[in-house]
């Protein structure tokens, strides 16, 4: 991987692990496809999946996002520029094909994940040993939504996998966040009107990194790298609530700005709960917000 090294310590010094590639396409392909949620924040749908005789095709991996968007994935063991044409192609059976993608996740997942496809969030992830400048280029050409993964193993049992690339299909570009203003009312915060506070965090969060997607649902927006790495839900009559995947034991909980929520129902993902009342509270939440965009 890019300007990566690993290495075992040990009380004699250190000895490096080299990177390598798959034997196979397959190994790869397997391994993803098993753990593919904890990997990709994605749930596995099917594996070479037929798209008929007339189009004669065979997609690698299908699956479905945390925000209910369909993802196809596809693999190469090495460098292959073909990896992106093909996916794209694809891509584009899947959106001509929407009731048979429907039915496969009515089978797998259910009635209720079937009526709640995002089909404007269609992704494609491309997991390849490696991938060309020209390759980069050529997805933020493209006005779809495409990650690209570099994989490399480690040893016997290790798997790194590294995001190349990854362009948001109709997100607007992030615009700079805007500089907080911190009043000098009692408690150190001015008044807020709601709206223009989760107007702000829209800001923030799409402002940490290149390649961040925004996803709209009825319930929340999701902010997106590879995964989700942060969950707004409309403003409440008193505060903006922000769903966040930094780890909640990492975290020193302040009552009455942030919370560990897992097992417990809340709409969007992440495990750690922020809310937002004041320019402050924002101000202060940034710093997990970095982190969890860092996580995913």
């Amino acid at each position: 991987m890019s300007g990566l090294k690993l290495f075992h310590t040990m009380t004699s010094g250190v000895t490096e692990v080299v990177p390598r590639l798959a034997e196979v396409e397959a190994d790869v392909q397997g391994l993803i496809e098993a753990n593919m949620e904890a990997l990709l924040g994605v749930r596995f749908l099917a594996s070479e999946y037929s798209t008929g005789l007339l189009h004669g095709g065979r997609i690698d991996s299908l699956g479905i996002d945390e925000n209910g968007a369909p993802v196809i994935v596809e693999y190469k063991r090495g460098v292959d520029a073909g990896v992106i044409h093909q996916g794209l192609f694809y891509l584009a059976w899947l959106k001509d094909h929407r009731s048979e993608f429907e039915r496969l996740v009515r089978d797998r997942l259910g009635a209720q994940a079937a009526a709640q496809v995002l089909w404007s969030g269609s992704r494609l992830i491309c997991v390849a040993g490696d991938f060309t400048r020209y390759d980069v280029r050529a997805v933020r050409e493209h006005r779809r939504s495409i990650d690209l993964v570099r994989y490399r193993y480690f040893g016997s049992d290790l798997l790194g996998l590294e995001t190349v690339a990854s362009v948001a299909g109709r997100t607007p570009a992030a615009r700079p966040a805007r500089q907080l203003a911190v009043g000098t009312a009692a408690g150190g915060a001015r008044s807020v009107e709601l709206g223009e506070l989760a107007a702000a965090v829209d800001e923030v969060l799409l402002g940490l990194g290149d390649g961040v997607n925004r996803i709209q649902r009825k319930q929340y927006r999701a902010y997106q790298r590879l995964r989700n790495f942060a969950c707004v839900c409309p403003p409440q009559k008193t505060k903006v609530l922000v769903y966040l995947k930094a780890d909640p034991k990492q975290v020193d909980l302040v009552p009455g700005f942030t919370r560990y929520v897992t097992g417990l129902g809340h709409h969007g993902t992440g495990d750690l709960e922020v809310q937002l009342r004041t320019w402050r509270d924002l101000e202060r939440a940034q710093e997990l917000f970095r982190a969890s965009y860092a996580a995913a």
